[in-house]
């Protein structure tokens, strides 16, 4: 009976022993993994500070900033690529910020879009066009997986250039994110080839000085610009082609006796705003009267902000 327990307790104790150097060592190799990556990333930056000090054009020998998501865990792949994973300043948390990004196309562009505009305060919808590639929409749906904070479109379209659908797909995310949690100040609807030229405190900064008002710069329609809403276009969607048709057929005159606007597709909205857009009848019938417009983009934004007495 004592040999018997003496033997359990060792089997025991060996099992523990082997779990713990299993462990540790996995710890272990997981520290070099990083060590390695940061080296690398060390080496590079030394010679290409070394080539401009020396008035020289240095040009990497592979892409510097190639991903390492398909083979890395969710942990290594935030680690090795630098996410800012903690918030940097009490004035940019207590102003979050929601971003809308539409892509369809070159995940390591989008990538890079993502990891220069993420911040953990921050909330982010992800809209993948329809007619995107399996490839490319298993690509995105990982890297989203690794952020809590970052989500795909809970409705997605196949975008067609200059369409309605383009303009939908801002407005899915739009309304996902009027249903986030996270108490954003602005949201900032963006697209895969877009690239932030300031850090996020500065457009923090940049953002209140407009005391809560919108950033949809427009303005009446030019005159290369009125056809676009005085004939009815057409969305014409394939695999392999999908552009807009413009009509001779005339439109209606807008709704509710508005004036439009021409402007920028991409705005910085308030949160009170987006929720204008989403359950006001001007905005609703406004949006109807422009599904056969054409980029409704750029004058739909415009026109509600200037909506006299609405804001």
């Amino acid at each position: 009976m004592m040999v018997s327990w003496k033997h359990c307790l060792f089997t025991v104790s060996l099992i523990t022993a082997l779990i713990f150097v299993f462990v540790y060592n996995n710890e272990l190799w997981e520290e070099k993994h990083f060590l390695k990556a940061s080296l690398s990333n060390a080496s590079l930056l030394a010679q290409v500070c070394h080539q401009i000090f020396k008035g020289k054009v240095f040009y990497p020998r592979e892409n510097a900033l190639k991903t390492t998501l398909s083979e890395s865990s969710c942990y290594e792949y935030v680690a090795q690529s630098h996410y800012i994973t903690e918030t940097l300043s009490e004035e940019e948390a207590e102003f979050p910020l929601a971003y809308t990004v539409t892509i369809h196309k070159d995940f390591g562009t989008f990538e890079r879009l993502f990891r220069a505009i993420y911040m953990p305060q921050n909330v982010y919808c992800v809209h993948m066009d329809e007619k995107a590639t399996d490839t490319f929409k298993d690509s995105v749906k990982r890297l989203l997986s690794c952020f809590p904070n970052a989500f795909l479109a809970s409705k997605m379209e196949p975008v067609v250039y200059g369409g309605i659908s383009r303009l939908q797909a801002d407005l899915n995310c739009l309304k996902d994110l009027a249903a986030s949690e996270v108490p954003w100040k602005y949201a900032i609807n963006t697209c895969g080839q877009d690239f932030p030229l300031k850090t996020n405190k500065e457009i923090v900064q940049y953002l209140k000085s407009f005391k809560g008002k919108n950033i949809t710069p427009g303005v009446l329609p030019p005159d290369h610009a009125i056809g676009r809403t005085k004939y009815v276009h057409q969305e014409l969607l394939s695999k392999k082609n999908s552009y807009m048709l413009k009509t001779r057929k005339l439109k209606t005159p807008p709704p509710h006796n508005m004036t439009i606007y021409f402007g920028t597709a991409y705005v910085a909205l308030t949160r009170e705003f987006a929720n204008f857009v989403l359950q006001d009848q001007r905005a609703l019938d406004l949006l109807s009267w422009s599904k056969d417009t054409y980029s409704p983009d750029e004058h739909f934004w415009v026109t509600l902000n200037r909506i006299p007495g609405a804001f």
